[in-house]
């Protein structure tokens, strides 16, 4: 390496100093799935940013989802399932398969990745220390021929009714990093998959995350035009909603994080998880990599 080439790195690592100090100590949340949980140097890219942060002084948690990998092993197990309003119902042996891909293959999967790197990974679900009590969720669907409003039953599909950060903070007071999936049980007794994006903000909310981090497989939210907007506040995002620029499957993210300011996190970023060290880029750069939506 030449010295102007290690002079350009100096430089860099100077110009992150002042973002390391502001997120010292604080709890950061990364809700990961998508296109970068597929690909193999995205994934390991990944691993090294959660392992960078926190030896620079962060306490990351990690959140990760998993819909591609359960339906390729539903498919591996001849399990046929059925959909309503274009969901897919969790019965008993989908939610058994859905817990054993989540909690399972791909959890332990990241948690390797990540230790590989040299951070201290360990995995968790919801179930583990009464984390995360899940309740039914129930949703509603309007018939576009009759325009009729009914109920749908997903089965065993909930959302978090009450997250108990006991276990976290543990695990985080000893320099490990969280890594969860998204099962927890309800208070029937039964297992519930909940919504990866859903359970991260209710995590983050429960630890008063400085950050909140979605990756996916969008640049961040859009203007009219296909411009990437990088800062919104509670107010602009609903407006953005209300007036269309905002749409699909935007909206339901869009309202996560809302969701997440509501609960205590201080920000939330919509982030491009297809771009290497994206989780970097946004919190150690001025430019950053994604949208952030602030009180």
């Amino acid at each position: 390496m030449s010295f102007s080439e290690s002079s350009n790195r100096a430089h860099v690592i100077a110009q992150a100093l002042p973002y390391m100090q502001r997120y010292d100590d604080r709890r950061v949340v990364v809700k990961y799935g998508g296109n970068a949980m597929g690909d193999d140097s995205l994934s390991r890219a990944f691993a090294r940013d959660i392992t960078l942060l926190r030896q620079s002084g962060v306490h990351p948690v990690v959140v990760h989802g998993g819909g591609p990998q359960i339906g390729s092993m539903l498919d591996r197990l001849n399990i046929k399932s059925e959909f309503k309003g274009g969901l897919r119902v969790t019965d008993q042996a989908t939610v058994e398969v859905v817990e054993m891909v989540l909690a399972g293959s791909i959890n332990k999967g990241i948690v390797a990745d990540i230790n590989r790197e040299g951070g201290r990974a360990i995995g968790l679900c919801g179930k583990d220390g009464d984390m995360v009590t899940a309740r039914k969720l129930h949703r509603k669907h309007r018939d576009p021929d009759s325009k009729i409003e009914e109920i749908l039953d997903l089965g065993f599909v909930g959302e978090p009714e009450a997250v108990n950060a006991k276990v976290l903070e543990l695990i985080l007071e000893r320099d490990l990093i969280p890594v969860v999936a998204p099962v927890a049980p309800g208070r029937d007794g039964a297992t519930y998959n909940i919504n990866a994006d859903t359970f991260a903000g209710a995590i983050a909310g429960s630890l008063n995350a400085k950050r909140l981090l979605f990756l996916t497989d969008v640049p961040g939210v859009l203007d009219k035009d296909g411009k990437l907007i990088k800062q919104l506040t509670r107010a602009g995002a609903r407006a953005l909603i209300e007036d269309g620029t905002i749409s699909g499957g935007m909206i339901p993210k869009v309202e996560t994080c809302l969701e997440a300011l509501d609960q205590g996190v201080e920000g939330v970023v919509i982030v491009d998880g297809k771009v290497a060290h994206a989780v970097l880029l946004e919190l150690f750069t001025d430019h950053g990599a994604g949208t952030l939506i602030v009180p």
